[in-house]
Order: C-alpha cells, then structure tokens, then sequence
C-alpha cells in the first residue's frame, strides 16, 4: 500500500482552515449587509470534508478500524458527522446561513482538538478488537453526536429568529434567518434522526453486551444512557407539545453541551476490546 500524500494530522489541518475560512466568509458577508456566497461557502466546507475524511482515512489504516480510539478522534469524527449531515441533508432545508454555522462549529471543534495535544494518544492498535458490530455501535454513537450538534446550531437559530422578531430587529444577520415554523420542523427532525441513530447504537451494543457482559463498562454505559434518556425524554415532550418553541431550542443547546462534556469521562473510562481469538481457552 502507498504512503499518504500527508500525515494524517496535515490532512486534518487544511480541514480546519477550510472550515475556518468558510466562517470568516460568512462574517464578511454579514457585516457588508450581503448574503453570503453560496458556491463559495459550500466548495469550502466540501474542500474541507475531504481533506478531513482524508485524514480519518489515514488514522483509521493505521488504527486498523473505526478512527474513535482517543478523545481527539472522536470530536474530529463529531465534526466529521455534522459535516456530512449538511452537505447532503442541509440543501433540502433551504436554509441559507446554517452554512455559515455549521462551518463555525467545525472550526471551533476541529481546531481546539487539534491543539490540545493532549488529547490524541499516539497508541494506533486494534482498539475494537476485530469485532465489527463494536466498531458499528460505536460510529452510530458518535454519529448521532454530530446530528446533535446540527440540532444545537438550528436551535440557536430558532432563538435568534424569535429575538429578531420580539425586537423588530429584520436587517443584518436576522434578514437571513429562516422562518420560525421552518426552523421548529427542521428542529424536530434533527432530533428525531438523532434519538433514532443513539438508540440504534445502543441496540446493537447491547447484543454484544449480553453476550459479554465482563467487558461492559459501568461509567461508559451509565454517561451514554444517560445522553440517550435526556434526548429521548425531550423528543417524546416535544411531541405531546409539552417542550416546545423556546424552550425546546434552549433545552438541545444545553444537551448537546452536555453530551460533549460527557465524552471524556466516557473516553478516559474504555479499554481495548480484547479480539476473541486470544481470550480462546488453549
């Protein structure tokens, strides 16, 4: 097999400042009063999810599976999600400025987990242990991640529409905000597809769980359960009309900081999968 053109971590950079180049962009326009490129805006994020898949690409080869076995893993992976939600979901949402977030957001989450070095760990095994239904739970997890991280940016959204429309305030960045009943529905599916995505991760690292239950982990299990609750408790509020507008918008912005905070104690709490060939009796 080839080398990479790039190191792993070269290919996540220009990611990070394709993202962050397609923040200022939007700035700029919303400062001048104009809408922003659209062309422009998304051959920047595009430019900046292949770069980034390129980069997971390589840290997975070298990881020999799904690129999740450290907590700067992850959070790429996170922006990697939110990414691919909007280039291929956004555009059927008509909605002209969650470019604009989506790309501030993965600058944020893309650069700071690229400068705390901490956060990546050099060690590249096996970390699922050749099982490929832990790797899939795993991707689902962190998927349904990046919708919730989609879901906080429409939602802060929705509030800055409903300041806009308290105040009167219709010019500048408000003139480019969706309608309130636009950005409720697209809040209501985000958080649909993300209590579904959790869920089914949960479903299928249960299977594995109940047939090894020694290797299940109390903190893991009791943080993501606990994630899944909060965003299904809300969806079934939501739809008996008990958790709407506002306080809806307000609630997945707090969750999905949460579910962030979450993440290292989930991280710092796994262990290596053991593969079954060496737990095999001789």
């Amino acid at each position: 097999m080839n080398p990479p053109l790039l190191p792993d971590r070269a290919w996540l950079w220009l990611a990070a400042t394709c993202y962050l180049a397609g923040f200022l962009l939007g700035v700029n326009a919303l400062l001048r009063d104009r809408r922003q490129s659209r062309v422009l805006m998304y051959g920047l994020l595009v430019a900046g999810f292949v770069f980034q898949t390129c980069g997971l690409g390589a840290r997975g080869q070298a990881a020999q599976g799904c690129p999740l076995t450290n907590f700067f893993e992850i959070m790429q992976f996170i922006t990697w999600s939110s990414m691919v939600l909007f280039l291929f979901v956004g555009p059927a949402f008509r909605v002209s400025l969650l470019g604009f977030f989506t790309s501030g957001l993965s600058a944020l989450l893309s650069l700071v987990s690229l400068l705390m070095s901490g956060w990546d760990s050099p060690d590249h095994h096996h970390y699922f242990g050749g099982n490929p239904w832990i790797e899939f739970h795993a991707a689902l997890a962190v998927f349904s991640y990046g919708v919730f991280g989609l879901l906080a940016l429409t939602s802060f959204m929705y509030l800055l529409q409903t300041h806009s429309l308290k105040s009167k305030r219709l010019h500048g960045l408000y003139a480019f905000l969706p309608s309130i009943f636009d950005l409720d529905q697209i809040n209501l599916r985000l958080l649909l597809t993300g209590v579904v995505l959790l869920s089914a991760s949960l479903a299928v690292g249960s299977v594995y769980w109940l047939h090894n239950s020694a290797t299940v982990d109390t903190v893991k299990l009791v943080f993501t359960v606990a994630v899944w609750a909060a965003y299904l408790t809300a969806l079934v509020l939501r739809a008996r009309s008990l958790l709407i507008t506002k306080a809806l918008a307000s609630t997945c912005i707090v969750l999905f900081a949460a579910a962030l905070l979450s993440l290292e104690p989930i991280n710092s709490s796994r262990h290596p999968v053991t593969p079954a060939s060496a737990i095999r009796q001789p």
